[in-house]
């Protein structure tokens, strides 16, 4: 049974290609039109890197006992890796006007990329949970400071259930609700969504980072939020531990870039915004941050790393509601794009004509209230632990990709072929599964996690904080030595050629 769906983008003008539509659905077809800008992944980047998680996280390394310019090298090698990754698994999405668990059927066959879909569909969930439980704890404050008498409500031993306060509840499901009215007005709101939260959140901390200046004066910056513990080469463990710590808080939106890089008018285009977006405004915003952090101590008297926190001591209702308002927009941002659109793909690719992308985002959106995730995310042990196991999953899946489409394709997809259930399709292999690379993929997933899972055992604990380094490399070699057969295909098809 086949059924008439869109062309590939670009495709020339005639009869599409007769797609099964066990393989494909409107949402997963190749786009006709690509028409985002630098612009766009510009302010994709921004809305990612400018959330109360990106504060925290940036805020972090300037209190790990190293001195400031070693933070800054930190965090420029570890989001330039970044960068260097997201281009290279935009790249095929973008050629092919594709998402992520499409483009993953080259390498793990046209069923069998339901198993990288499923794996980062849920771990998806987990982040995007978590990241509404970040912006509604921001909610809980500003509500607070407004309506002093809803205090009470957010002692959870008091009122409350499952492990959050009463308030607690109502900011999540308050987000949660309008989260998911964003994501349902479909692909062009959330870009529109997007273009603002980034800028929008520079606004309020340029006025932030003003307004403590003119309190405490310009002599009162310091970009050493700690004392200097580390010189020499004993601080080089822990510039490394920053890099991975980097590298692994963006690990989630960096697999599944595709979702957004097929709507790129050019490759060139991707790249650019990716530039402007990650090394440079990462930069900024970074300075930005421990500026802002630094000039908490002599105002306030002590060191505050959430914005929303150093917002509400602000004696002005208006500045608290605006400043911590458009950092809980901004946080939803990052979960919309990062964690909202990826299961949506994820989990229609794996019954396209039931679960469309809306419907896959609204499994995501229940999956993330019943795995209450202000318990995965309540202590600086619980977050390392998480950050640790997701990552050990994420990096096989990326390493595999990324091998398959550079080393063994030699970066080129024959795009029909990518929704047939053809015998004798290029991405059928056995029944549709490619062993190789779901084997390469347990392989590297268990190597990569047993440092979280064994870290009482001596050097574990520092191997697991480069559980996704780990993973995509183990997974990016396994995956070349088993497919030694099709490399050598491919280059004697080109000899030939």
């Amino acid at each position: 049974m086949t059924e008439t769906l869109t062309p590939s983008a670009g495709a020339p003008a005639g009869d599409p290609p007769l797609y099964d539509p066990r393989l494909t659905n409107e949402d997963l077809a190749p786009l006709r039109k690509q028409s985002w800008t630098s612009y766009n992944f510009f302010a994709f980047w921004m809305s990612d890197v400018h959330s109360v998680g990106g504060y925290v996280t940036a805020g972090s390394l300037f209190a790990l006992g190293l001195a400031s310019w070693q933070v800054l090298v930190a965090l420029l090698v570890g989001i330039t890796i970044v960068y260097f990754f997201c281009n290279l698994v935009a790249k095929p999405s973008q050629v092919t006007g594709v998402p992520y668990p499409v483009i993953c059927r080259t390498a793990f066959g046209v069923l069998g990329a339901n198993v990288p879909a499923i794996i980062r569909g849920l771990i998806a969930v987990a982040w995007y949970g978590i990241q509404t439980f970040l912006a509604s704890a921001a909610l809980d404050i500003v509500l607070i400071k407004l309506f002093p008498g809803l205090a009470p409500y957010a002692v959870t031993a008091d009122y409350g259930f499952a492990g959050l306060s009463l308030l607690g509840w109502a900011s999540f499901l308050l987000l949660w609700v309008l989260q998911a009215c964003v994501f349902w007005r479909g692909m062009e709101s959330i870009r529109k969504f997007i273009d603002f939260c980034g800028p929008a959140v520079y606004v309020v901390m340029f006025l932030l980072c003003g307004y403590l200046i003119s309190q405490a004066g310009w002599s009162a910056i310091d970009l050493s939020l700690g004392a200097v513990e580390y010189t020499g080469w004993s601080s080089v463990p822990v510039m490394m531990g920053a890099i991975a710590l980097v590298v692994s808080y963006f690990s989630g939106p960096m697999l599944n870039f595709g979702d957004f890089s097929r709507y790129g008018k050019s490759f060139a285009a991707v790249r650019k915004g990716n530039f402007l977006g990650l090394p440079l405004n990462f930069l900024v915003f970074s300075v930005l941050v421990v500026v802002t952090a630094s000039l908490t101590l002599p105002v306030y008297g002590e060191l505050i790393t959430d914005p929303v926190e150093t917002v509400a001591r602000i004696d002005s209702t208006f500045a608290i509601v605006l400043g911590a308002l458009t950092f809980t927009i901004a946080t939803i941002g990052i979960n919309i794009v990062a964690n909202f659109v990826s299961p949506a793909f994820d989990f229609s690719n794996v019954s396209p004509q039931r679960i469309s992308w809306r419907a896959g985002g609204m499994i995501a959106a229940v999956g993330s209230v019943l795995i209450t995730p202000w318990n995965l995310y309540n202590n600086p042990e619980v977050i390392h632990y998480t950050l640790e196991v997701l990552g050990a999953f994420i990096g096989p899946l990326f390493g595999v990709l990324i091998c398959d489409y550079y080393l063994v394709r030699k970066q080129k997809v024959v795009v029909d072929d990518l929704f047939t259930m053809s015998e004798s399709g290029t991405y059928h292999y056995t029944k549709g599964y490619h062993v190789s690379a779901i084997v390469a993929t347990a392989v590297a997933a268990v190597i990569a996690v047993f440092p979280v899972l064994a870290n009482s055992l001596p050097g574990m604990h520092t191997t697991a904080q480069y559980s996704w380094f780990i993973g995509c490399g183990v997974g990016f070699v396994v995956y070349y030595l088993l497919t030694g057969d099709r490399r050598a295909a491919a280059n004697a098809t080109e000899v030939t050629a």
